[in-house]
């Protein structure tokens, strides 16, 4: 008799972690791919003791899911065959807690921190499918345990645990496996279990008590709400907290919006938005968030023109209108936090990842600081302590949140009587941008990250050599004064100037950020490194591989 994997019409994509949550093509995403991984990773959490985040047969596993076509429904647009389409990832993923012996509660389309911090807060696992920022071809899940977000000390033991799995399925005889050759559930479309709306109400009631007595009165703030999860309940926040609140740029096909790499056709879309909204009165701020809704996106108005706010400096104005004591960066961040009054709190930076920055705000905490927090390039705001003021407490998040930022940022200018840019034009002057290569092979990232890291001086000062060729004077590049190699390579010029590039965690992409005195060279540098196909990262593409 044959046994499942003998019988597959396809061959099979293994699902893997990136930075932050497995991400994959949705067309290799099969049912029986998405359920041998939660299976696996059920597992895992069951073997676990309630202290290191373990959950238990019998009890709830929560889950919930964003707007892409994949995410919950069939997706015909993804063939395999010309007949077998993809999707219905949050059935597969019923499916496996059911087996697993526990019972499946569906929280719905809501934020990524609303589900985190709904079944942290009664001691349960969870998982989110989402594929965040990335583009609706990809898609993916990212898994909690009982206490908090997955660390990467466990996806070792979790990809032991799924490769064990994928043995034991796919050694099952086909013809009483619960999958099809294609990797679907036989049973064809099965309905989700009723939403449960508690945890989205339990998310709106967080930020609205916690922000109660003080109010955006008299405010007009434009929501862009294009594809995220977390649109509406955007706009009910801000209303309940006495904002004038416009909507524009709704949509039903999936928008990928990555807040760390705002490019100039996106921000041309947000100012006509902004112009649009504008011929029927003032517009004090634009706020929005990516797809899962766990990080911000925040732009003022000055003199009718749009201006983006980078994620590390949002982050600067939101520990600084919390009274933090310790703050934990990545090393991606904007170096303006190393010159301001918070450079006193500024812990260690760590590598890219909420996990890394999770792993810091706890050392923070061990050390004895009291208000804790950390955030990442892209805006995504972790909350490592209580925190209080005005005599209100907001609980610990320690997860990428997209809304408390926006209204730390909100609150923080109203207070001072400030717009938005004059707020920011408080920080010190140092000006970032970030953007990304798309459809860079990872591998290839990966090798050039590789050759160009040095374990003695003498490399160091070869690969130095080497990498001056490509920044050169004639581009207003200073030479090169040191490397840093705690995520990617990081580039420090004489000048102060810094360019990091590094490939993405999940995705075909390559990420370059800049940083300079100006935001015009700032710019610059990201334009040479990035440009097609002449620029920075493809001459040295063309030459190292």
């Amino acid at each position: 008799m044959s046994n499942l994997r003998s019988t597959l019409a396809y061959e099979p994509v293994v699902l893997r972690f990136g930075t932050s949550g497995r991400r994959g093509r949705v067309i290799d995403l099969t049912q029986l791919e998405v359920y041998l991984n939660v299976t696996g990773e059920l597992e895992y959490l069951q073997s676990l003791t309630r202290a290191e985040g373990g959950i238990a047969r019998g009890e709830e596993f929560y889950f919930a899911h964003d707007l892409r076509p994949s995410s919950t429904r069939f997706d015909p647009a993804n063939s395999v065959g010309g007949a077998h389409g993809r999707g219905e990832l949050c059935q597969a993923v019923v499916q496996a807690v059911r087996d697993a012996g526990m019972m499946p509660v569906n929280l719905g389309a809501i934020p990524t921190p609303a589900l985190t911090c709904y079944a942290l807060a009664r001691g349960r696992g969870s998982i989110m499918v989402t594929g965040s920022h990335i583009p609706f071809d990809l898609n993916g899940h990212k898994l909690n345990t009982s206490i908090g977000e997955l660390m990467k000390t466990s996806e070792a033991p979790i990809g032991e645990r799924v490769a064990a799995t994928r043995e034991r399925f796919y050694g099952q005889p086909a013809a009483d496996s619960a999958f099809d050759a294609w990797g679907m559930l036989k049973a064809g479309h099965q309905e989700l279990p009723p939403v449960d709306g508690a945890a989205r109400q339990a998310y709106i009631d967080r930020y609205c008590e916690f922000f109660a007595g003080t109010t955006l009165e008299g405010r007009r703030i434009l929501v862009y709400q294009h594809s995220a999860v977390g649109r509406d309940l955007l706009v009910e926040v801000l209303q309940r907290l006495g904002a004038e609140v416009t909507v524009r740029g709704r949509s039903e096909s999936f928008v990928a919006i990555d807040t760390e790499a705002i490019d100039d056709q996106q921000l041309s879309v947000m100012q006509g938005l902004a112009d649009e909204a504008l011929r029927s009165g003032p517009v004090w701020a634009v706020v929005s968030t990516d797809g899962d809704s766990d990080r911000p996106l925040i732009l003022g108005i000055e003199e009718k023109w749009v201006r983006f706010f980078a994620g590390d400096l949002v982050g600067m104005v939101v520990a600084e209108y919390l009274g933090a004591d310790a703050v934990v960066v990545p090393i991606s961040c904007n170096d303006a936090i190393d010159r301001g009054p918070l450079s006193g709190a500024l812990e260690p930076k760590t590598r890219i990842g909420s996990p890394f920055v999770i792993a810091g705000m706890a050392v923070a905490r061990a050390k004895g600081r009291k208000t804790v927090c950390g955030w990442e390039a892209n805006g995504g705001f972790l909350l490592g302590s209580d925190v209080t003021r005005n005599g209100h407490t907001l609980t610990a998040l320690a997860t990428r949140d997209a809304i408390l930022p926006i209204l730390g940022v909100l609150f923080s200018a109203q207070e001072k009587g400030l717009s938005l840019p004059e707020l920011f034009d408080t920080l010190p002057p140092r000006f970032s941008r970030a953007a990304l290569l798309r459809n860079f092979p990872r591998a290839n990232g990966l090798r050039i990250v590789e050759l160009l890291t040095a374990q003695d001086s003498e490399a160091v000062a070869t690969i130095i050599r080497q990498l001056e060729k490509f920044f050169k004077p004639e581009d207003s590049f200073s030479g090169i004064e040191r490397l840093d190699y705690t995520d990617g390579v990081r580039i420090i010029f004489r000048n102060g100037e810094v360019a990091h590039f590094r490939p993405s965690g999940n995705a075909d992409e390559f990420r370059m950020y800049a940083v300079a005195d100006t935001q015009a060279r700032a710019n610059a540098m990201v334009a040479a490194g990035l440009a097609e196909p002449g620029g920075i990262v493809r001459s040295i593409e063309r030459e190292l591989l």
